[in-house]
């Protein structure tokens, strides 16, 4: 269709230009005609820039493998396509989004070429702010990341170290512990072989020291109540039979799941005179049982902690793969375990039926800790007590991970800038901005799923829903690189 100066130049965005200038614009590019129908597809090599002249267009992204409507106008004037011409093969030439128009639509079509050269010749120092602006904003967004990525990383360590302490000193508390009473038991044992035993006594003897083991790896949980009460019940039977120190012995014969019943079968067994080097002496296997438990317990610990770690990292697992969810579950919150602290209660709301999903393990951790980070922030600037509630929950064809807290609750006014990059509600030096804005970028453009957030003073849900099967190569969107412009309120797709 032909080009009218005059028609072009009343569009705004042309508005000032010179009539030379207006004239070169006819004379590369073209006016078309669309009929009612798509104009152009997301991803494609981007090689046109359009501005409408009358009519309406829908703009509209691809999310997991369906199309999000996220600008419809039917203003003059509007434009979109290769709106990046200028900055050369620097940055993928691609169409960032899909345009389609409802309407018969009429079009200024400049070849991108022709735009990147009239933005470089015209508006020289305006190209030079753009292209300023464009790759600062992504240098910075990518340093910014990164550093949120160590700070994390820094405040996961730190929570990790504080936990293998535990269990550490522990164990080394115990093996010293132990060592003593072993030369004890050693000092007990060659007192009684020293003693006039009979070899059936000394059988007799050994085989209580076996029973004795075994029932301390079965000792029962009391309830500080029941605990008393035997105690008394035993401290009160080693006093009626001359046992010295018996207040001292009866806590760890009750920690060991030891009754007045198995005194007097002990008592039974051997004579009066040598009762209380025998109780002596189990006392110390009882001790020596209950060390090596503790022991044991700690570098289990450890050892859980440590494959948490590894669980977390996905150091030695592929990037992507079928996971069980709730195993990135509970390494994200065993790894934050020191931050989230004994104020908050965490609740595990599993749907341990649901199936497993096909994801980058590691990068769904990543998410996971904002959120749970997030959460944290708000619990704790609600007064540092409250409840975090991780759901998991089967939706169709997707899987649902809600993170609920009870925290003051996200304001309505900013409730659709909490994905946009650099927005934050923390003080300043707290927060980068990029938190929710890495997690979409993971959940929407890595893994095709949804990412949406209800919020009330004292009820604030992030649903994230990943996709049970993995999309087709085909439907894969951009990579999260080259989008340069993203509305996120259309990926929030409410459960």
């Amino acid at each position: 269709m032909p080009c009218s100066p005059g028609e072009i130049g009343a569009l705004f965005l042309f508005e000032k230009l010179s009539p030379e200038q207006l004239g070169r614009l006819c004379a590369e590019g073209r006016v078309e005609k669309f009929d009612p129908g798509p104009v152009y597809a997301e991803g494609d090599p981007a090689t046109c820039f359009y501005v409408m002249i009358e009519g309406t267009v829908v703009l509209s992204r691809r999310v997991g493998g369906d199309d999000v409507e996220v600008v419809r106008s039917s203003q003059r004037g509007v434009y979109s396509g290769a709106m990046q011409a200028y900055l050369g093969d620097r940055v993928p030439q691609v169409y960032t989004n899909s345009m389609r128009v409802t309407e018969p639509t009429r079009f200024f079509v400049l070849p991108a070429q022709s735009f990147a050269d009239v933005m470089q010749e015209w508006f020289p120092m305006a190209a030079h702010l753009l292209e300023g602006l464009f790759f600062g904003t992504k240098n910075t967004q990518r340093a910014i990341g990164q550093r949120e990525r160590l700070l994390a990383l820094g405040s996961l360590s730190a929570g990790l170290t504080h936990e293998l302490n535990n269990p550490a000193a522990a164990a080394v508390r115990a093996t010293a512990t132990l060592r003593e009473r072993v030369a004890k038991m050693r000092h007990k044992l060659a007192v009684i072989a020293q003693g006039s035993y009979s070899p059936e006594t000394l059988a007799e003897l050994i085989e209580i020291q076996e029973r004795t083991a075994e029932r301390v790896a079965k000792a029962p949980v009391l309830s500080p109540l029941e605990a008393s009460d035997r105690e008394d019940e035993v401290t009160d039977w080693l006093d009626d039979h001359d046992i010295p120190d018996g207040w001292r012995i009866a806590p760890t014969f009750v920690q060991a799941g030891l009754d007045v019943d198995w005194l007097e079968q002990v008592a039974a067994a051997v004579a009066a005179d040598i009762l209380p080097g025998a109780i002596g002496w189990l006392n110390y296997t009882v001790e020596t049982e209950l060390l090596m438990d503790e022991i044991g317990d700690s570098t289990t610990r450890i050892s859980h902690l440590v494959d948490a770690a590894k669980q977390y990292s996905q150091l030695d697992r592929a990037p992507y793969r079928v996971v069980d969810v709730h195993e990135l579950l509970d390494s994200t919150l065993l790894m934050l375990s020191g931050k989230i602290g004994r104020r908050i209660e965490v609740v595990k709301d599993y749907d341990r039926g649901a199936p497993k999903v096909p994801a980058y393990p590691a990068e769904l951790n990543q998410v996971w800790t904002n959120l749970v980070d997030n959460a944290v922030f708000a619990i704790n600037s609600a007064g540092g007590e409250g409840t975090l509630t991780v759901r998991t929950a089967r939706e169709a064809d997707r899987l649902l991970v809600e993170f609920r807290d009870t925290g003051p609750g996200i304001p309505a006014d900013v409730r659709d800038r909490i994905f946009d990059p650099f927005f934050t509600t923390k003080p300043v030096g707290e927060g980068t901005g990029l938190g929710l804005d890495i997690s979409w970028r993971i959940v929407v453009n890595k893994h095709h799923g949804g990412i949406h957030v209800e919020s009330v003073p004292g009820d604030t849900r992030f649903q994230v829903l990943l996709p049970l099967t993995a999309p087709d190569p085909e439907d894969d969107g951009p990579d999260d690189e080259n989008v340069i412009t993203e509305d996120r309120a259309s990926a929030e797709e409410p459960v």
